[in-house]
This record gives C-alpha cells, sequence and structure tokens, in this order.
C-alpha cells in the first residue's frame, strides 16, 4: 500500500448521522423563526461546523441555540450509526499495520457519545476534532495537526470524506483526497478527486496498489 496512514471524517463518512443531526435542525429553525423547512433545504448544512449553521441563520442567542440543537441531536431515538462495511475496513487496516486516524468537526462530547461508547475509537491512533483547532475545514488546520500528531508527510497519508469543505481541506495540505459517495450530500466542487469510493469497503482497494 503507497500510504502509511488513512484519516477518516466521520459525519457522513465513517458514521451516518443525517437525519440525528438534520431532524433536530429543522426543529431548531420552527422554535427561532417559526419557519417550517423541508428536509431537502437543510441538507445544504449537513457538511457545515454545528455552530457555523446557527450562525448563518442569524438567531439572536446563537450559542446557546447551538447548544439547544446538540441536546436535542443528543436525544435523537436510534442515533450515529456505522455505514455497513466499515469494521471490516478497520480490521483490514490494523492487521496490515496502518495507521488510521480521524479528523472532524465534531466536539470531544459527541465524538465520546457517537465513537468511543461503541468502541470505534480503538482504531484510531490520532483523532483532531473541534475543540483542538482554530479553523474548521475548508482550513487545512485540522490535518495539519493530525500529520503533526501522526509524525508523517502528507505524501504519506490520504484524508478520506464526503464534503467539499473535505476535499478543499485536502488539497490546501497537499494530501490525496477518496471521497466518500456513500454518505455525500453533493459533489459540487469536488473536482477530480483522487480516488472516488461508491461504499466503505471500497476502500480495501488501497491495499492492493504499490
Amino acid at each position: 500500500m503507497k500510504y502509511k496512514a488513512v484519516i477518516y471524517d466521520i459525519d457522513g463518512t465513517i458514521l451516518n448521522t443525517l437525519n440525528m443531526n438534520m431532524i433536530p435542525l429543522i426543529q431548531i429553525i420552527k422554535e427561532e423563526t417559526g419557519e417550517e423547512w423541508s428536509f431537502e433545504r437543510v441538507l445544504k448544512y449537513a457538511s457545515y461546523p454545528g455552530l457555523k449553521v446557527i450562525e448563518e441563520l442569524g438567531v439572536e442567542n446563537p450559542e446557546l441555540t447551538y447548544q439547544r440543537w446538540v441536546q436535542y441531536v443528543n436525544e435523537f431515538e436510534g442515533g450515529a450509526s456505522l455505514y455497513g462495511g466499515f469494521l471490516e475496513v478497520f480490521d483490514a487496516f490494523e492487521k496490515r499495520g496502518i495507521t488510521q486516524a480521524v479528523v472532524s468537526a465534531k466536539t470531544r462530547t459527541q465524538y465520546a457519545i457517537d465513537m468511543e461508547s461503541k468502541g470505534y475509537n480503538r482504531y484510531m491512533k490520532v483523532e483532531v476534532l473541534a475543540d483542538d483547532i482554530n479553523q474548521a475545514k475548508p482550513s487545512p488546520e485540522s490535518l495539519y495537526r493530525c500529520l503533526e500528531l501522526l509524525d508523517m508527510q502528507a505524501h504519506e497519508v490520504i484524508y478520506i470524506g464526503d464534503a467539499v469543505s473535505d476535499y478543499e481541506a485536502a488539497s490546501s495540505a497537499g494530501i490525496d483526497f477518496g471521497y466518500a459517495r456513500w454518505g455525500s450530500t453533493s459533489s459540487e466542487g469536488i473536482v477530480n478527486p483522487d480516488y472516488v469510493f461508491e461504499k466503505p469497503i471500497d476502500i480495501l482497494k488501497l491495499l492492493t496498489e504499490a
């Protein structure tokens, strides 16, 4: 395999969190504005960092409103679910000695709920989350931080994500990008990614490359 490490985004890549994030957001918008938004209308916010979504809505107390949204998300029945095939992916890379890491806009609190509580974090050598950086994706800051913690160079890793912000962050950091089509809500702005993966198990094709 040509890479020493695989770095993943979480929401829309490892975990299906679309319903648990967007349905509570519809509720927040109704409470704050009185407007009834459709699921399709809120989808544009699917790849945004949480607080940025609330700020763009122009509510009076964005931080308090954001905390309420987080509460609704945490209370959402069913919660986050692992996309099918990912346990096989994690295990295969682990057996081959390939380092795995995550770079995500999740907070550490949410990471504990969605990843640590289910044991998925045991596969990850490094986690760079919203609490660890000043600038969210598409800034490359989180990926630079991950490289530093991994003690690796940009050409030694690949970043796999579902959103244009993931693609732009990887491009700015000089890191190859794998487009996770299965969780993507829009391909707009993602131009000639290094890899396109239709389903999680397709990531294992990387193991056959020299």
